[in-house]
Formats: C-alpha cells, structure tokens, sequence
C-alpha cells in the first residue's frame, strides 16, 4: 500500500485542537461565561444571601426578647391602674383606724372593739393582697428627699436633721415594681447641714 494514501493522524489532530480552541474562543466571544466567574459570582450570591439570613436570625432574637420583656411587664404592670384606683380604699381605711381617739382605743368594749378590731384587720389583710401583686407602701420617713419618690409639699425649718431630709409624711407613696404609682407627699427640712451624698 502506498502511505501516502494513509491519512494524517497529527495533522488531523492538530487541525481538530486548532478547530476545538477556535470553537472556545468563539463562545467566549458570543457570551458564554467563564467558569471562574461564574464561581466568583455565586460565591459572592453566596456570602450576601448568607448576610441577609444572618440580619434576619438576628431580628428574630431581637423581637424574641422583646416579646418576652412585653410579656412579664405586662404581668408585673397590668394591674397598675386597679391598683392605683385601690390606693385610696388603703388610704380611707389607714385614716378610719387613725381617727379613732386613744382614750376610746383603750376603753372599747364589746361591739366598738370589734369594730375597730374589723377596720384594722381589713387594712392588714388588703395590704397584704397589694403586696401579693407587687404594690409595695414606701415610707421614706427619715431618708433623704428623692424626687422621683416623693413630692414635697412643704419644707421646716429644722437643723437638727441634714437639709433635704424627709421629716413627715402627709400621705404614703406605693410603687409597683420599679415604677411608682403615688409618690409619698412629704414635708422635708430646711436650715441644717448638707446632706451627705
């Protein structure tokens, strides 16, 4: 057989490797995207998709805890206007027990003492019903004035205490948890040394 008849086996293969990197070329040319970059863009998908899941994950604890806040001072505070409206039963039964004269105390006998027995029970046993939800009786007698605690109504001359100190109490403060319902009215005194800090 005559070789020269026989076909080519490089020629042909480097004509194909030639057709094949022409090929490339072209659909580069017409658009066809290349694998790094196509890599690169999910990567970057990728990372912004898990930014956004991340921020909402993060939204969601946050709102978690403010509904979990919202929730137990609803619980803590729901009562706050009943118990603000109670308030002056508490102050009309404290000022029935404390209009009854002493010499009428100690010689109540009978139906009289069991009045004043019933006023001072009932005032026990409602104070102690505000304390099971959390209204507590501030007494600042004695302490330093705190405005946020107390309203001052008037202020004596008194050196003998260190000025702004609360002398007397007209009317009890409450408070419910760490808000305060009523502030105490008070009297505060005037003229003596600083009060220390």
């Amino acid at each position: 057989m005559n070789d020269s008849k026989k076909p080519n086996n490089d020629a042909t293969n480097a004509s194909g490797d030639a057709a094949a990197l022409a090929d490339q070329a072209a659909k580069q040319r017409a658009g066809d995207p290349d694998p790094f970059a196509v890599l690169e863009n999910l990567q970057l998908e990728n990372a912004d998709l898990k930014d956004k899941l991340l921020r909402t994950l993060a939204d969601m604890e946050n709102l978690r805890r403010r509904t979990e806040r919202e929730v137990a001072d609803a619980k803590a505070y729901g009562v706050t206007s009943f118990a603000r409206d109670m308030l002056t039963f508490a102050d009309n039964l404290r000022r029935a027990i404390e209009n009854v004269p002493a010499e009428i105390r100690e010689r109540a006998e009978g139906p009289v003492q069991a009045l004043i027995d019933g006023i001072e029970l009932t005032e026990r046993d409602f104070a102690s019903r505000l304390d099971k939800y959390g209204v507590k009786k501030l007494d600042p007698q004695g302490g330093k004035f705190d405005p946020n605690m107390q309203e001052a109504l008037f202020e004596v001359p008194d050196e003998s205490v260190p000025n702004g100190t609360v002398v007397q109490v007209v009317e009890p403060g409450y408070a419910i948890g760490d808000r305060v319902l009523r502030p105490a009215k008070v009297g505060i005194s005037r003229g003596g040394p600083k009060a220390a800090s």
